[in-house]
């Protein structure tokens, strides 16, 4: 079933009306009402619908969910119309939300009451953390619980403990409690510069010392009271594939650009740059954990040696009166090498890169260089292609590597691949401790190649060992998806997410070569069929490439600026209009859905549609939560053959002046705010993540037919019915409310007149 149904008050199953639903509500609601009050109920329904888009798209949520509720008055039960039935299990839902959100309070403030009883060690302190972070996400008023006496005293422990395991070399309990400190002030980032200095540290020691990384992390699980970790596997592992390539030009040539080119270069040049680079070889100079794989790291004279020197070129630089030039990054590059090669001899590659990635970290998160290991990941993310098997994967909770979902139309799609397959061994290589880098780097590789898979498999109540050959391929990264799933194919989907009211629904997943291809074939479907509606999903879209930003939008915005670029002088650099394009969607209705996790190229898209609908030009809304207020430009340059940076560059302004990005300097406002917010619970979210994962499966038998469960098909109705996605269902209710109106009177209503 793909439409939201419930009971009517009278007993009957709601009817699913066909395409000729409009003749037919109509004589339902004549021969109830009688010839002489059928215009008066027309009317009503007009009004009742334009009162409650009105109320949502100002953000009434009271007023909003009490005229949606009123449907029951203006279409009685008899009449068979399901948005009286939807706004009832929307209420329900509603009110199931927040006697959950209040259970789940007194529950975590009983927990933290008790873990701060208890010992005051750094575990039970981070455990508390957790607590409240958990905490500030159920609350409705976050400043008014952070005001708490007791949510004060715990910070305070926090920050102690955190400090203290920092003195002591205990990184990543130091790690964790800053994360979590992080997450409680994210909107100040009071504690961000810590976190960012033990996730350094940690990177190191995992690139490095990797069998180390292992022994900090099974110590952590077993001081938590948790399973051992499989035994260290160091294939596919080594430092040295990892900075295989590494040269000076490569890192000069990105500070060298960055210093010309970045958005922020009067606050952040070549200066602090060097400094950055300067603090991130001292810092691994300073690791202890690093001293068995650099043995010269080990002397303690020529390490203190090497450091004094650091630590005098830092102080040096800082002291410098005027701008850096490239002359002086190669002198001060030149020396740090020269001097490590009498001292620590740290292989040139690795000073070069942790150089590197100090000196780009002084900048913002979204700049980098792009490391030659790295440079075929970044593709894959920025391009929607790779080479591969097309398989997602995850840790378990007893660290194997899972299969989440194997990809649409992929080589282990149709090799028989299965979501939830085990991966014991490739190429007979045992993946048993295995981190997700490692996975990936052993299954992915040259395309026509062939990779052998063993996984393991319950089948019944018997576990099977199967070995599967995969060829290895071209893998295109389908970014747009619909409702429920129809076949195994990529376009195999219903995008209804009620037919009988004809609103279909999108997801976009990322932005990449060919969203727009995707979307205008989604639509076209929708179209034949009958479309009066549309939700389009933007939650948890990381952004993607601004051209197919720029084409979804056109797809609303039929002329006009979507999106400005400009210097943090706000100097405009360019600017992007709507396209010309004959697949527009402004003759319906549109709720756009947004949360934290939308970003970029979504921001873009969101908020130039809910622009343009404040300015009456769309018949649009944005509903859910803040967006992530990533609003920059990175551009990419390949600095030598193996390897590439990305950069900052401009920041975007949305069509109506906003600037949305949250890493500018002294940012107080971000991001792109819905019309409508509406919250989901952490609870909510996790089971709702895995009903829609379920749903979005298509699982293959090995002869390429879809694999078919006693249990059926999973039901992403599920969201809707049992309230684990209110975001979404709120937009239905909304937009039922629309179409059952204009139905009705048997006329749309103009854009810009609700």
């Amino acid at each position: 079933m793909n439409t939201m149904l419930r009971a009517s008050r009278s007993g009957q199953r709601v009817s699913r009306f066909g395409p000729k639903v409009a003749p037919l509500l109509a004589a339902s609601i004549l021969a109830l009402c009688g010839s002489a009050t059928f215009a008066q109920a027309t009317t009503d329904a007009s009004a009742w619908s334009k009162q409650v888009w009105s109320a949502a798209r100002s953000g009434k949520s009271d007023e909003f969910l009490a005229t949606l509720t009123r449907a029951s008055d203006i279409f009685p039960a008899e009449s068979g119309v399901a948005v009286s039935d939807s706004a009832s299990l929307l209420r329900e839902n509603i009110e199931k939300r927040e006697t959950s959100r209040t259970e789940q309070i007194e529950k975590l403030s009983k927990k933290i009451d008790e873990e701060l009883a208890a010992e005051p060690a750094a575990t039970k302190v981070s455990e508390a953390l957790r607590s409240a972070v958990e905490l500030s996400m159920l609350a409705v008023d976050k400043n008014a619980l952070m005001s708490e006496d007791r949510m004060v005293d715990l910070v305070g422990r926090a920050d102690a403990a955190a400090k203290l395991a920092e003195e002591r070399g205990d990184w990543l309990v130091a790690n964790e409690l800053y994360y979590r400190l992080n997450l409680l002030f994210d909107e100040d980032k009071r504690y961000q510069d810590d976190l960012d200095r033990q996730s350094s540290r940690l990177g190191m020691i995992r690139m490095y010392a990797p069998e180390q990384f292992w022994t900090l992390r099974n110590d952590r699980r077993l001081a938590e009271g948790l399973s051992a970790l499989p035994a260290y596997n160091p294939t596919a592992d080594g430092w040295q594939t990892k900075t295989e390539g590494i040269s000076w030009p490569m890192v000069a040539g990105s500070l060298q650009r960055s210093a010309e080119r970045y958005v922020e270069r009067d606050r952040a040049g070549m200066k602090e740059m060097v400094i950055g680079g300067l603090e991130g070889v001292k810092t691994l100079a300073e690791l202890p954990d690093v001293r068995r794989v650099f043995t010269g790291l080990g002397d303690e004279a020529r390490r203190a040696e090497f450091i004094e020197f650091l630590s005098a070129q830092i102080k040096a630089v800082a002291d410098a009166p005027v701008r850096l030039s490239r002359d002086d990054l190669d002198r001060t590059l030149e020396a740090v090498l020269r001097v490590n090669r009498g001292t620590t001899m740290v292989p040139d590659a690795a000073l070069l890169h942790e150089f590197g990635n100090g000196a780009m970290a002084r900048l913002d998160p979204f700049s980098a260089i792009i490391w030659p290991d790295e440079l075929k990941t970044f593709q894959r993310q920025t391009q929607g292609r790779f080479v591969g098997v097309g398989i997602q994967i995850q840790l378990d909770e007893q660290q194997n590597i899972k299969i989440t979902t194997p990809l649409d139309g992929t080589p282990a799609q149709r090799a028989g691949i299965r979501s939830g397959d085990l991966i014991r061994k490739v190429d007979d290589v045992s993946t048993a401790g295995f981190s997700l880098d490692q996975a990936v780097s052993v299954i992915t590789g040259s395309p026509g190649k062939t990779v052998v898979l063993t996984v393991e498999r319950k089948v019944g109540e018997e576990i099977k060992s199967i070995d599967i050959s995969i060829v290895r391929a071209n893998i295109d990264v389908k970014t747009v998806k619909g409702w429920a799933r129809t076949g195994p194919g990529e376009r195999d989907w219903d995008y209804f997410v009620d037919r009988n009211h004809g609103i279909g629904y999108v997801r976009l997943t990322q932005f990449t070569e060919s969203t727009t291809r995707d979307f205008d074939t989604a639509v076209k479907s929708m179209r034949d069929q009958g479309l009066n509606a549309l939700i389009l999903d933007l939650r948890y879209n990381p952004g993607g490439l601004l051209d197919q930003a720029v084409s979804i939008s056109s797809r609303f915005i039929a002329q006009g600026v979507i999106v400005r670029t400009e210097t943090a002088g706000e100097v405009m650099v360019d600017q992007q209009t709507a396209q010309p394009t004959r697949n527009r969607l402004n003759d319906i209705p549109v709720v756009v859905l947004i949360n934290e996790g939308s970003a970029s190229a979504s921001e873009i898209v969101s908020g130039a549609i809910q622009d343009y609908a404040r300015e009456g030009k769309l018949d649009a809304m944005l509903l859910g939560k803040r967006s992530y207020g990533k609003g920059s430009v990175q551009n990419v340059w390949q600095i030598t053959p193996d390897a590439a940076m990305k950069l900052t560059t401009q920041y975007y302004r949305l069509p109506g002046g906003r600037l949305i990005d949250k890493n500018r300097h002294l940012v107080t406002d971000w991001g792109v705010m819905p019309d409508l917010v509406v919250d989901r619970l952490p609870s909510e979210e996790a089971d709702g993540y895995e009903i829609r994962q379920s749903a979005d499966v298509a699982e293959m038998d090995e002869s390429g037919q879809m694999v078919q469960h006693d249990e059926g098909r999973p039901d992403p109705n599920r969201l809707i019915t049992e309230g684990l996605d209110l975001q979404l269902a709120t937009a239905v209710a909304i937009l039922q409310s629309r179409t059952t109106a204009t139905r009705l009177v048997g006329t749309g209503t103009p854009a810009g007149q609700q």
